[in-house]
């Protein structure tokens, strides 16, 4: 099991209709139902201040063998303070060799980042971390 950082992009919306940490868990539950995460094999790399949420690099590598046997199947970036917690989500198959993506994402205030993947035996991996940002990039 496994959990990595990612990200993508953010949607610009209204500063009331943001996510938030509950969201974000009700949206980890329905991708891993309910599994537990392992963060062991991922390394994901935020930074911890962020001095503009427009363009906040994530950045995740996953220990993986990446064969048809035991591969990332899929890597999804949620933040819980984005006006949607799902921010992007990348695709991986056995035949890429390797898990790792590197990615900017809006962030529209101080918050978590959460990194969800999921294993072709079923099982999911996570890690998280949070990220301060200074100036917002969802309409702050």
């Amino acid at each position: 099991m496994h959990w990595l950082g990612a990200a993508g992009f953010g949607a610009m919306v209204s500063k009331n209709a943001l996510a938030g940490s509950d969201e974000a868990a009700a949206r980890i539950n329905e991708i891993t139902g309910g599994a537990e995460g392992d963060d062991a094999l991922i390394i994901l790399d935020l930074p911890e201040i962020a001095e503009n949420g427009n363009a906040v690099k994530v950045a995740f590598d996953i220990d993986s063998p990446m064969t048809e046997e035991n591969y990332v199947k899929a890597v999804h970036i949620l933040a819980d303070g984005n006006p949607e917690p799902e921010v992007a989500t990348f695709n991986f198959s056995p035949a890429m060799g390797a898990c790792y993506a590197t990615t900017r994402m809006r962030l529209s205030k101080t918050q978590k980042v959460y990194v969800v993947a999921a294993f072709s035996d079923g099982s999911y991996g996570s890690a998280s971390a949070t990220v301060k940002v200074t100036i917002g990039g969802c309409g702050g």
